[in-house]
């Protein structure tokens, strides 16, 4: 399986910029013969939940509209990064560009992300259960409430955003519901990427599957973003990894290691789950 990581430079609040540029980034990532495609966190509008904007896209009806019909154009699987995702109806008059203030939007709003299969389906959707208080996501956004699983070309996947990466436990739950590659899009801070590219190798280290992780990079209000998307497989090896800028990356995965790993190194079957308390 080829994996194709779109390290985007988000705008903050241009919706209508965001859009076309992230379907020309899967058009080209296609190009290269990925068959699996992802984007960022919140590619759409960008992540500063304090000063967030979003677009009247009730459902997220436009992004699936979108990526369904590019999806099974281009023949691929696409994992659409998030977006913010609103339920409910507008409240105030809308400008010209479609976009209101989100702390005037009287509804419920969700990090919401999606993937599609190469026929098009929507095979999964995510919203972000992990909400990051620090930059007061929790002041505007619901979580989500269930994990997220699904399959791509016979592969079984799970998926989380950013935040969810603290997280050990969320991606332990995942492994042990089947899954053999996390996604993981984000949009991770330039001062802690230490911490991202650790927290993801160490993901898959301790769980023994391939990881791919798509950052977003460029600044959002006084916030520069860090890049460094990689890929990982199951011993924590980077296969590819992004620089600070805007790039597509691609990493070829060989599942059959995972099996080699798991013979020389059990840790499922040396688990001792009756002690774990969480």
């Amino acid at each position: 399986m080829r994996i194709a990581c779109c390290q985007m430079d988000v705008r903050l609040g241009d919706a209508a910029c965001n859009f076309d540029h992230a379907l020309e980034l899967v058009r080209k990532a296609a190009a290269s013969g990925a068959d699996v495609i992802m984007l960022p966190e919140t590619w759409n509008l960008g992540f500063f939940p304090k000063n967030a904007v979003f677009i009247d896209d009730l459902n997220g009806e436009m992004v699936k509209n979108t990526f369904a019909a590019l999806a099974k154009e281009l023949h691929v699987n696409i994992v659409a990064g998030s977006v913010i995702r609103s339920v409910g109806k507008i409240s105030v008059e809308q400008n010209d560009n479609c976009l209101i203030p989100l702390t005037t939007f009287k509804g419920t709003v969700f990090n919401t992300a999606y993937v599609f299969d190469r026929e098009g389906e929507c095979v999964a959707s995510y919203d972000k259960t992990h909400l990051f208080t620090p930059m007061g996501e929790h002041e505007y956004f619901t979580p989500g409430d269930r994990l997220c699983t699904f399959t791509l070309d016979g592969v079984k996947c799970g998926l989380i955003i950013c935040y969810d990466l603290r997280f050990p436990e969320l991606t332990r739950s995942l492994v042990l519901q089947g899954a053999d590659l996390l996604f993981v899009p984000a949009e991770w801070p330039a001062v802690r990427v230490a911490h991202w590219q650790t927290l993801n190798r160490a993901r898959a280290i301790e769980n023994q599957i391939f990881l791919a992780c798509c950052n977003g990079c460029g600044t959002a209000g006084e916030t520069v973003y860090g890049g460094s998307s990689a890929v990982y497989d199951p011993w924590g090896e980077i296969l590819a990894q992004a620089g600070a800028k805007e790039e597509i990356i691609l990493a070829d995965c060989d599942f059959s290691v995972k099996e080699k790993i798991r013979e020389s190194i059990n840790v499922f079957r040396d688990r001792r789950p009756e002690l774990y308390k969480l």
